[in-house]
């Protein structure tokens, strides 16, 4: 499948033989787990208030999150190690902060993946077991999949998911008619009243959380474990944001035709795709009603396998990078991609570990209102956690860390620098709208 050749720096680079778009998978992967029910929502409910107005802002969103991703994909490339690794080299701190954020984030994401995943089946099956039941169903099953299944089978999976996704959501667009003029004139930069949030969150929000580190690890766990492979990583990095882009665009488009005009509003979180699907069955009928449910529960499902898969992967290197530094391991044995690449990771004690954290725990908050000092804390560390990768890639990249020709050029650390900023910008909008 791939050939070797000499770089000219005594370093052997497998190179892959076939064209490129036969390896696309990495960014398949991580364009199902970012876009979560919540994100399709929140585009929604900007069309509905604005219309076709922040079409550019999804444009500008989706040159963001390329950005972001191909930076974490070139420091695995170019430099044989982990995201963490990196991570750990900046001080301790960025130790402490992983930490407390993947116990407490896992911990609540959880809860919410397996009701987000739950709602459309109880919609589709009204007479059947109830939201909790099915919730911890789908938690159960994301479980054994993850747990008996390593990286070539999920992204199989991954990729039916997001086209079920693409497929349905590219369809009820279509119904709904789209203004093809007033979607390109949306291209243009234009703020209306009260649209500043709406814009920063369609900028910063779809797609952007914690699966954007994933990435570097979906990279190796693909098999690319070298810079041979920057170019098929970059092509594969731009289908995964411009497959989100079109889905923000497909959610604009539902929102302007089928809530802006009618002034209909839409429950915020995951439960307002169920309100669309009652809108959809009065106004195109039940079957499709059912193909967006079916999608729903697609953009849903493929998240939480997402992320018990890609955050469980993080989460084992961040235990063994600390193992490492105990036993005093050298600089060799540090470099841990190759080890991702054959599969280690998803056999690890620590990867299966935090796969149990992400379903058992979180089951009692389905029963349980979450504990308000819990939601403060998982809401700061959450708003934190955008900024926290923005800046340190930024950091990292222009560091002799960094192999000197794969270091940021200026165009990429101006596309960082201003991702970090619209981010600590979000980050202090979320911590004041936190219940405090």
């Amino acid at each position: 499948m791939a050939d070797t050749t000499d770089t000219g720096t005594n370093e052997a680079v497998s190179r892959p033989r076939k064209s490129s778009w036969t390896y696309i998978g990495p960014g398949i992967v991580v364009a199902a787990t970012g876009v979560g029910a919540g994100d399709l929502v929140a585009t929604l409910i900007a069309g509905s208030k604005f219309g076709y107005t922040l079409m550019w802002a999804a444009v500008i969103g989706c040159v963001v999150k390329i950005s972001l991703a191909e930076a974490t994909g070139r420091w695995h490339l170019a430099t044989g190690r982990t995201l963490f690794e990196g991570w750990r080299s900046l001080g301790r701190w960025t130790t402490v902060y992983f930490a407390g954020y993947v116990v407490v984030w896992g911990f609540v994401y959880g809860a919410t993946a397996m009701s987000s995943s739950a709602l459309p089946i109880v919609a589709l099956f009204p007479d059947g077991p109830g939201l909790k039941t099915w919730a911890v169903i789908t938690g159960l099953i994301g479980l054994i999949f993850v747990w008996f299944n390593q990286y070539a089978v999920f992204e199989r999976v991954m990729t039916v998911l997001i086209g079920v996704m693409f497929v349905v959501v590219m369809y009820v667009a279509v119904r709904v008619a789209p203004d093809v003029g007033a979607s390109f004139a949306g291209l243009l930069p234009v703020l209306p009243d009260g649209s500043l949030l709406y814009t920063l969150g369609l900028i910063g929000g779809v797609g952007g959380t914690i699966t954007m580190a994933a990435y570097g690890y979906w990279v190796n766990a693909k098999g690319w474990t070298n810079t041979g492979w920057m170019k098929v990583m970059r092509l594969d990095n731009r289908v995964a944001y411009l497959t989100t882009g079109l889905f923000v665009v497909a959610m604009l488009i539902i929102g302007a035709e089928l809530l802006h005009s009618s002034q209909i509003a839409l429950t915020k979180g995951d439960r307002g795709l169920i309100d669309l699907g009652v809108i959809l069955e009065d106004r195109f009928g039940a079957t499709t009603a059912k193909l967006f449910l079916i999608g729903f529960f697609a953009t849903s499902f493929s998240s939480l396998i997402g992320v018990w898969h890609g955050v469980s992967l993080m989460f084992a290197d961040f235990v063994e990078r600390i193992r490492k530094d105990r036993v005093g391991a050298s600089d060799e044995s540090r470099k841990t991609t190759e080890e991702v690449a054959a599969g280690e990771r998803e056999r690890s004690v620590p990867f299966r570990a935090y796969l149990l954290w992400l379903t058992f725990p979180p089951i009692s908050l389905l029963f349980l209102d979450e504990p308000f000092g819990l939601v403060v804390v998982y809401g700061v560390l959450g708003a934190f956690f955008m900024p926290f990768l923005a800046l340190t890639l930024v950091w990292l990249l222009n560091s002799s860390r960094t192999p000197k020709e794969w270091r940021n050029g200026v165009l990429s650390n101006v596309m960082l620098s201003a991702a970090g900023l619209l981010f600590v910008v979000l980050c202090v909008q979320q911590v004041r709208d936190i219940p405090w």
